[in-house]
């Protein structure tokens, strides 16, 4: 292809692709598919390749990331972004009301609008193309994360249509409910701790120096205020409108308000429909909507007085905090875990509660002995968040976190740019072998359930298994007899776990049956760090093999779809140890499937590309539901967790969930039974 050529069709796919964004991330009306979608976007990114000077900073490839930034640099706000007041009573929102008209008279107009619970974000741009993205830091300076935010695809890098030429846009990056969750189990899976909540997270992912896995995190923005000198607009309701045509998303979720009972109206309709939002909210802003009144009201040092933020009150007790104790999970990482005096917090009797890290027990200032403030997370996590300092009793020492492990005493380490401390001791430390035995017979694993219900630590107490390939080692007479007595807690009653005939012949039974499992499953059950289900699953399809994967260098790695420097780092360090490599020769001589079979090479297709399938529901066994879920990803289909407005198609079980279903509904999203699915294939039923 000519040069002149191929500059005509890169203009002609960047326009193309702008709109689909923009129909998508903004209208939340897409008129093609993911597939052909990403059809144009590989075509983009050959093009660009092909000819690199032809590509521009602006292109809609810069979306999938790959900018790596060392440090952020720190720049300075052109008008300072105030933080709003809070308020927490009608009484306070009266006041308020009472000032403005006081100083403008009656004809004043308000805009409710909810305020999402994210990170703040200054996006500047100049004749339409965004030049800067930047936090707020501390109001008059913040970080400029450009790099990062170009990834977000509801915020447009050019602008369209009638815009004013040195423009910037205040708004707010977030997480859904539906992604918070995916990455949280993503990070479950290969032995993360979880994020505290949507807003930690989004936090989090903006400073990630590696774009490319800010944009596996999907954030989203919403704008809420435009600035700029050559506005046509004299209000800030109709400059948000315009905005919309500009290419930027704002918020369905907004009023014009004429007086103070609308306002109410609009804060109680929140306060009950928050719940059913897909994202997190703490509250309502209320804004004068005028800019001359706003201008006249001007601003104090630290907030504007034409606008206000009602906070929605979670419910939160006071208990005292009895000790902190610490729970080391399968890779090492330390987490600290408050001890709690009983107390009764939205309908359960709440006794501990997760400190995440060294770094929130500090910011807190948190001790034991201290009266602390507990809220449930989404009502379902019970989490700290204060201390009562008038009940801190003048003996209170400072906390002062383990320095070494506390199972095997080895001194822990922190990893650069993490907050989690870590035990190095991956081979004798007792919580991290158990718990790379328990991920390896776990149900998405191996699936050997007949080892479950404690009968793990009983062979570990006996020196039976130390690594997951001990399991093809255990024979009748070593398990026959086996038996601990477990005493009461909590949340169970004393038992005793005892390895009887049937138990025995489960349990070997079971281990056999596991050497069938598929390669990707084999391979996540490896436990390798940052390597969860789907990632695993993408690597078996690419490599096919262990012996495979183990070759590939870290250059090879980092080309593979999804596959960045962090999980690359850590095949190559995990495959390459020693008593890995053990492990996967013994493996390999118990029968273990160690690579893909004729059969899955052969199924590996594109004919559900660009679709994404929820698995609901019952499908007469577990193991059948799993096959159903292969044979998306082996036709090119993507999986989710949750039903939302991206979701093609749901291959529905027997007992799917109502929530689900009526959802599923209320978005005209298809369901499938499992021969509709297999049609949809070309498969028949089994």
């Amino acid at each position: 292809m000519e040069l002149e050529h191929a500059r005509t069709r890169i203009e002609e796919l960047t326009e193309m692709i702008e709109q689909h964004n923009y129909n998508y991330y903004v209208l939340n009306a897409p008129t093609i598919s993911d597939y052909e979608f990403d059809k144009l976007m590989a075509e983009l990114i050959k093009l660009e390749k092909q000819f690199p000077q032809l590509a521009s900073p602006y292109s809609p490839t810069q979306r999938v990331g790959g900018e790596i930034t060392k440090e952020f640099q720190t720049v300075r706000h052109r008008t300072p972004m105030l933080s709003l007041s809070n308020t927490y009573t009608d009484t306070e929102i009266r006041d308020f009301d009472q000032r403005v008209r006081k100083t403008i008279g009656n004809e004043v107009e308000y805009v409710c609008e909810l305020k999402f619970d994210g990170v703040a974000i200054s996006l500047i741009y100049e004749d339409g193309k965004l030049i800067r993205g930047v936090t707020r830091g501390d109001g008059t300076q913040g970080d400029d994360v450009t790099a990062n935010v170009k990834t977000i695809r509801s915020i447009p890098l050019r602008l369209k249509g009638d815009f004013p030429s040195q423009l910037e846009m205040r708004g707010e990056i977030y997480m859904t409910h539906a992604e918070f969750n995916r990455l949280n189990q993503e990070r479950e899976e290969i032995g993360e701790i979880p994020f505290v909540n949507p807003r930690n997270a989004a936090a989090g992912s903006l400073k990630l120096q590696d774009s490319t896995e800010v944009a596996h995190r999907h954030l989203e923005c919403i704008v809420y205020y435009v600035l700029s000198d050559s506005l046509k607009y004299d209000n800030h309701y109709d400059s948000l409108m315009a905005a919309c045509n500009w290419g930027f998303r704002i918020s369905p979720y907004i009023s014009r308000c004429k007086n103070i009972d609308e306002i109410f109206d609009f804060i109680e309709e929140w306060n009950k429909g928050r719940e059913h939002l897909p994202f997190d909210i703490d509250g309502v802003v209320i804004k004068v909507n005028s800019f001359r009144h706003q201008q006249i009201l001007g601003t104090t040092a630290k907030s504007p007085r034409w606008a206000i933020a009602f906070k929605f009150q979670p419910e939160s007790v006071s208990t005292r905090l009895l000790n902190i104790s610490f729970q080391v999970g399968r890779t090492g990482a330390i987490t600290p875990v408050a001890e709690l005096e009983p107390v009764f917090l939205a309908g359960t009797t709440v006794k501990r509660a997760t400190l995440h890290n060294a770094d929130i027990i500090a910011s807190l200032d948190i001790r034991v002995g201290d009266y602390v403030f507990v809220e449930k997370g989404g009502e379902i996590i019970p989490k700290i968040t204060g201390v009562d300092f008038s009940k801190r009793p003048p003996s209170s020492q400072p906390f002062t976190f383990i320095e070494y492990c506390p199972e095997c005493g080895t001194p822990l380490r922190k990893n650069p740019g993490e907050a989690t401390w870590y035990c190095p001791n991956e081979t004798g430390c007792p919580p991290q072998i158990k718990g790379r035995l328990e991920h390896f017979i776990s149900r998405k694993a191996m699936n050997i359930e007949s080892l479950g219900e404690g009968r793990i630590e009983i062979l570990y107490e006996n020196r039976l298994v130390r690594k997951i390939s001990d399991f093809y080692k255990l024979t009748y007479n070593q398990l026959i007899g086996l038996k601990k007595v477990y005493p009461a807690t909590d949340k169970t009653p004393a038992r005793v776990v005892s390895f009887r005939e049937k138990t025995v012949e489960n349990i070997l039974k079971g281990i056999e049956q596991s050497k069938s499992v598929p390669f990707p499953r084999v391979l996540y059950a490896l436990g390798i760090r940052y390597v969860g289900e789907t990632v695993a699953r993408k690597l078996a399809l690419h490599y096919h093999s262990i012996d495979r994967l183990m070759q590939a260098s870290f250059e090879e790695l980092i080309l593979v779809d999804e596959i960045g420097e962090k999980i690359a780092e850590s095949i190559v360090k995990t495959l390459h140890q020693p008593e890995m490599k053990e492990i996967i020769e013994e493996l390999k001589k118990a029968g273990v499937q160690m690579s893909l079979s004729v059969e899955e090479k052969q199924t590996q297709g594109n004919i559900l590309a660009g679709k994404t399938f929820v698995v609901s529901g019952d499908f007469g066994s577990a193991e059948r539901r799993r096959e159903i879920e292969q044979m998306v990803v082996n036709n090119g289909g993507k999986l989710g967790t949750s039903v939302s407005s991206k979701t093609s198609f749901i291959v529905a079980g027997s007992q799917m969930g109502p929530s689900k279903k009526q959802k599923a509904i209320e978005l005209g999203i298809p369901l499938l039974n499992e021969q509709e699915f297999l049609d949809l294939l070309g498969k028949s039923h089994p």
